[in-house]
């Protein structure tokens, strides 16, 4: 049975981890031949109020993606947000590993945009099969920002260290997306694959009448047919077709219901209850957004 390690500061961060003691009490950059995971931490859940990236290279394991295996293998970048779970699945000793791991509290960005618009980094959400894989070039590139974040904090700090560390932040997550956009394009194919399946368990949803007993359906239970994190599939498919998960369920919905108010005799009510709609309000104001028109005034049309 896994045991619960609740990390609270960047001090017992360092500690867990066996580094020397934090430069800075809300960041810290390690590396990771620098640590030890001792045997009995092994199987840990893990729990810390940081947001975290981490990279590691040379790995020796293999990992997936979807139902197929990754097509590098020199490491991979993975994010966390602050409370999300990760479990210590391996022991090492000092120098063992290679890579680097980010760790910032909250409270590092607040007052500042990033803050706010944190949210639209996906990769935060993505599962371990999700990683970001890397040419030389682009690791290269986030080496070099994260030596400047951890040049900076372990400096004199000034009243520009701040604003300094926050924007190479955002400036390494920028790069970060932009290198997933990349991953997205160069399997275009399986991705491609993907779309397909997504809308084929999108018609089959409808088409089988699980609208009707479970309601309409949500971006989780696509995500998991498919294998993906909910975040993961809406970048995908907002890549491949401009529109993310949510985007794609109500334009099916609303076509739907478009040939329905044409093509049948019934009600309003009757055709949003058949949608999984359980207020018929919801779909006429949804409908409205979309089209412009309520419901009747389009099939009065």
């Amino acid at each position: 049975m896994s045991q619960f390690l609740k990390i609270n500061s960047i001090s017992e961060l360092h500690d867990a981890f066996r580094c020397d003691k934090p430069s800075h009490p809300l960041i810290s950059v390690i590396n990771l031949s620098d640590i030890a995971i001792p045997h009995e931490v092994l199987n840990f859940k893990v729990g810390t109020p940081f947001y975290n990236i981490t990279f590691k290279s040379k790995t020796a394991h293999p990992f997936r993606y979807g139902r197929g295996y990754f097509d590098f293998s020199e490491g991979f970048l993975i994010g966390l947000s602050p409370n999300q779970i990760f479990e210590i699945d391996e022991t090492s000793e000092i120098g063992d590993l290679e890579g680097w791991s980010l760790f910032f509290h909250p409270d590092l960005i607040r007052g500042y945009n990033i803050l706010e618009k944190i949210s639209e980094y996906g990769f935060f959400s993505y599962e371990v099969n999700e990683a970001l894989h890397m040419s030389e070039k682009e690791k290269k590139t986030l080496n070099d920002i994260v030596f400047k974040i951890k040049e900076e904090y372990e400096s004199n700090l000034d009243e520009f260290s701040q604003d300094v560390l926050v924007s190479n932040i955002e400036l390494l997550f920028n790069y970060i997306r932009r290198f997933y956009s990349r991953q997205f394009i160069t399997r275009k194919k399986q991705n491609t694959s993907i779309v397909s399946s997504f809308n084929k368990l999108l018609k089959d949803y409808f088409e089988e009448g699980k609208s009707v007993v479970n309601g309409l359906p949500k971006v989780h239970y696509f995500a998991e047919q498919l294998h993906l994190s909910d975040s993961y599939l809406s970048d995908l498919l907002k890549k491949e077709t401009g529109k993310n998960t949510q985007d794609l369920i109500h334009f099916f919905v609303i076509e739907r219901a478009k040939n329905n108010l044409v093509n049948s005799n019934k009600s309003v009510s009757e055709i949003a209850f058949d949608l999984g709609f359980e207020y018929p309000q919801y779909f006429s104001r949804l409908f409205k957004n979309k089209t412009g028109q309520t419901p009747k005034e389009y099939r009065d049309n």
